[in-house]
């Protein structure tokens, strides 16, 4: 999306989901150096309150903020940062993740003429519709004229 595309308030929906596997939670925390056994040893798991294993929240993010580049970034110039990253229900492996994001502000850069500044309200949910995660994320995308 060019800067001009971006309404605030309109919301767009982040589709297909995404099906959470242990290889995409193995992986990851290998990757990452996570190696907290809540995320990787079933028998440390089964003695917790979630009785199984708990997808690492950069799992999460990574997957549902990935679910929103081709319909909000995949023009953008920079991603300027996330904030307010919110983890509000556990994620387990065979949970299926979706997304929407709000578009919350927009405005022309003022230091770099032909690109604008929009912020974004993402919410990953869960194939029950439960909120999994939320975030702000702000992008710097090119305006139309500086398209052309």
């Amino acid at each position: 999306m060019l800067y001009e595309d971006f309404v605030p308030g309109e919301v767009v929906e982040h589709r297909p989901g995404r099906t959470i596997t242990m290889n995409d939670n193995t992986w990851s925390s290998l990757l990452c150096l996570n190696q907290h056994p809540l995320h990787i040893d079933a028998v440390y798991a089964e003695q917790t309150r979630f009785k199984r294993i708990l997808v690492s929240s950069l799992v999460t993010f990574g997957i549902v903020n990935g679910m929103t580049v081709s319909s909000i970034s995949a023009k953008c110039v920079a991603n300027l940062g996330w904030d307010k990253v919110r983890m509000t229900a556990p994620v387990f492996v065979g949970d299926t993740l979706y997304a929407t994001t709000r578009i919350l502000t927009k405005r022309e850069s003022a230091t770099r003429p032909g690109e604008g500044i929009v912020t974004v309200h993402t919410t990953g949910l869960n194939q029950d519709g439960a909120s999994v995660i939320e975030f702000e994320r702000t992008i710097l995308v090119p305006r139309q004229e500086a398209d052309r």
